[in-house]
């Protein structure tokens, strides 16, 4: 069962707003109150809301909802198990997260079918209270162009596919919200119309499109660019590619990956005073190895190399991240000098709208999920999360 309590004495902070000196109410595992801390009664009844007094030095900030996340704490998302999937929701809420998309990764048509099936088991099942909630699925591949390819097993590359495509979302049970692809691997947009008229975000990454290209595409449906400047044609002063077309055309927002490994913070910075902080997703692309030591891990049948917060293939393409998304959140106020705010909106809030879960998730707001998260105001670090109003991690 949700837990219902309030929250005393807290600094909120919102995608648009802050406020100090606050109390929350949650009930049954919803946002039910929120107002003045000096203002606040407890109500007339027989059982006493218990109370959580904030620290002057935290903030309460909205639950964070990484669309882009393949696994962490050894498990991953084409693991195809429970485990691997209960593994995963029960890690992410230690760094803030309390919504995701299981992503999946370039392997064979039976591969990625079994991810899924899965995926929809796990889903039809139920989750934990103490969880992060899997709000659907993000299908990473195969989609994409061979030069591009970056992680994703070259092998398992091939055009865009609307019917196979269907049978996976049936697979999936509907479950797949977001799938990225290379324009150029889907010449005649079939697809691309297609996720666009069933309501699924359709991502550009791995591609070598020209900036025209893109725009073609943008016409049909494409909506969203994957880990801006990570596996794609890039910026030059006479061949604009997607890099570009990303950062100028306003139909699109990009996530990016805010550790200093993917991009350079001048590069963030640049993406944030291009698209605003309402253009932009803080994501990880993290991968089974985060939260683990150093050392030899697999990805889609490779062996990725770890060293400190960086994962590489042996032929030294990076592959996948280590980041948490408090760090991104912390780390895009250090690149762009952007406000808590605006972090919030890039860690939660554009999510919530891109997935259409606005209604429910992406801010602290009367009605909404109790997905709420006590940071340190300072190092950004976890005190607590709580997802749908249960204690899901305290440190």
């Amino acid at each position: 069962m949700a837990r219902s309590f309030v929250i005393r004495s807290a600094t909120i902070v919102n995608p648009l707003y802050k406020q100090e000196k606050m109390y929350i109410v949650v009930r049954n595992g919803k946002v039910s109150d929120i107002g003045k801390d000096a203002q606040y009664e407890q109500p007339n009844e027989q059982k006493i809301l218990p109370e959580v007094t904030a620290d002057a030095q935290t903030m309460f900030v909205p639950g964070m909802i990484d669309v882009h996340i393949h696994g962490t704490s050894n498990a991953d998302t084409m693991d195809a198990t429970e485990e691997a999937l209960s593994t995963i929701a029960g890690s992410l809420p230690s760094e803030g997260t309390t919504s995701f998309l299981a992503t999946t990764l370039t392997q064979s048509e039976q591969a990625i079918t079994d991810a899924l099936v899965n995926a929809a088991a796990f889903k039809r099942s139920g989750q934990r209270d103490n969880q992060a909630e899997m709000v659907g699925v993000h299908l990473e591949g195969p989609f994409f162009t061979e030069e591009k390819a970056g992680a994703q097993p070259k092998e398992h590359l091939r055009q865009a596919d609307t019917a196979l495509f269907q049978k996976w979302q049936q697979a999936a049970e509907g479950l797949i919200k977001w799938v990225s692809l290379a324009p150029e691997q889907d010449p005649d947009h079939d697809l691309i119309r297609f996720l666009h008229e069933t309501g699924v975000v359709a991502a550009a990454a791995h591609s070598n499109a020209s900036s025209e290209e893109v725009e073609k595409a943008i016409d049909d449906g494409l909506s969203h660019v994957t880990h801006l400047f990570n596996g794609m044609s890039g910026l030059h002063h006479r061949t604009p590619g997607l890099a570009a077309a990303a950062l100028i055309r306003p139909e699109l927002t990009n996530e990016i990956i805010a550790d200093g490994v993917h991009v350079h913070p001048t590069m963030v910075q640049l993406a944030y005073q291009l698209k605003g902080a309402f253009g932009l997703l803080l994501i990880t692309d993290s991968i089974r190895a985060k939260c683990l030591q150093n050392g030899e891990y697999d990805l889609g049948g490779q062996t990725v190399t770890v060293r400190g917060n960086r994962p590489y293939l042996e032929d030294g393409t990076i592959a996948g991240s280590m980041l948490k998304m408090n760090e991104a959140l912390k780390n895009s106020i250090a690149f762009t000098g952007c406000t808590e705010e605006e972090a919030c909106a890039m860690a939660s809030w554009n999510a919530a709208c891109k997935l259409g879960v606005e209604d429910r998730k992406g801010n602290i707001a009367v009605g909404k999920d109790a997905d709420i998260v006590q940071l340190d105001c300072d190092s950004k670090e976890v005190i607590r999360t709580w997802c749908k109003g249960t204690l899901a991690y305290e440190q």
